[in-house]
């Protein structure tokens, strides 16, 4: 074999390797980009419980509401919230107390609106996440 042949094999190996990179960075990108598309349609802001207490004016109709729904654990309709908020259902406290559950409904803060006139709250444990070693290659696990 002449030095030459022994180059051209290097070239080659080298080309070959740099090709198995360059399909690696483009995975990375594509996961990447997965990870982005994710995050926009999270809200902007986890609110945790501790903040959910000091952003909400205690006494106040939302703070009841966060509070009742805190307990029933599951989404209400605005009558049942109403009621366990000691309110009358009258209009003026439907109107008055949705319009405000929408403020934070539209803010992606504190409160859902998973179908009309019914609210709940937005609970970050059931938020989906990836997998561990998700986007990683079986060698890299097998290697760790």
């Amino acid at each position: 074999m002449g030095i030459r042949t022994k180059i051209e094999e290097k070239i080659k190996k080298k080309e070959e390797e740099i090709q198995e990179l360059e399909n690696k960075i483009r995975e990375a990108k594509a996961y990447l980009q997965a990870l982005q598309d994710t995050i926009k349609i999270l809200p902007k802001e986890n609110v945790s419980g501790a903040m959910v207490e000091n952003m909400l004016k205690p006494g106040s109709n939302i703070d009841k509401t966060y509070n009742f729904l805190k307990k029933t654990g599951k989404p209400v309709h605005l009558n049942e919230i109403l009621i366990g908020i000691g309110k009358t259902i009258s209009k003026k406290d439907k109107i008055s107390l949705s319009g405000s559950l929408g403020w934070y409904v539209r803010r992606n803060e504190v409160f859902t609106r998973p179908a009309p006139n019914t609210f709940g709250l937005i609970n970050f444990e059931d938020i989906i996440e990836p997998p561990d070693g998700f986007g990683i290659e079986k060698e890299e696990i097998e290697e760790n």
